[in-house]
């Protein structure tokens, strides 16, 4: 397994994050302890869960598959997502300081750990200022609650103004971006990965197979199969 440093921190992560958005739904908790020791063996150091994959589920799983090995992963997970589908989207969503810091918790509950390696912030919050969110993200980090943040499908002009609001607020600048990026999709390179380049901010892309499409198990001009 080939290793790199995530953007300019000290981290230094395996080139496969192991993507856990299944664990809890398709995927139950005895297939992912499989997995999850299967990419271990191999090399694999680095994780990446959310709060709102299957509801929480996936972060319970996660945290249970590598408790054992906790200080061998690098754990990631994300905030901003509806958690609560009988409750208002501004109540228990979004990047206001109020629900980052509720969301951090019970996410430090679920994985059963006192630290998150990388937060990231997973999508942006227009109706929140900047200040405000990366002030709580100062915050969390001078607690130890989270290491180090990253941003999820943000925009190049809205990276420039977190890393303005950090350099303000004298918060950690992110350390990782997250666009959605393949083949398929080469948008990012348009803005995204020149202003991340500029800044020395570390990109993992998700979906890099493209949902599947990429694997080589679709035939063109074939039928999916079904499920």
């Amino acid at each position: 397994m080939e290793y790199r440093r995530l953007g300019k921190s000290g981290l230094e992560v395996s080139t496969l994050c192991l993507g856990t958005m299944m664990f809890g739904d398709r995927t139950d908790a005895a297939m992912a302890q499989r997995i999850v020791d299967h990419a271990l063996e191999h090399g694999v150091n680095f994780i990446d869960t959310a709060d709102v994959y299957a509801k929480g589920a996936s972060e319970k799983i996660t945290g249970e598959a590598i408790r054992a090995h906790r200080d061998r992963f690098i754990l990631a997970t994300k905030v901003a997502n509806n958690m609560g589908d009988a409750a208002p989207a501004t109540s228990q969503s979004g990047l206001s300081r109020r629900w980052i810091m509720r969301a951090c918790d019970a996410s430090l509950a679920r994985l059963g750990t006192d630290h998150i390696d990388i937060y990231y912030l997973h999508y942006d919050d227009t109706a929140t200022p900047l200040a405000e969110t990366i002030a709580t993200l100062g915050d969390l980090m001078r607690a130890g609650k989270i290491r180090y943040f990253g941003v999820s499908n943000f925009r190049a002009w809205r990276i420039a103004e977190v890393m303005r609001w950090c350099e303000r607020l004298n918060v950690p600048q992110p350390i990782v971006c997250q666009p959605y990026y393949n083949l398929l999709n080469r948008m990012p390179e348009v803005e995204i990965l020149p202003a991340c380049a500029h800044y020395g901010i570390g990109v993992t892309p998700y979906s890099p197979l493209a949902r599947g499409v990429l694997t080589g198990k679709y035939a063109p001009g074939g039928t999916p199969p079904e499920g």
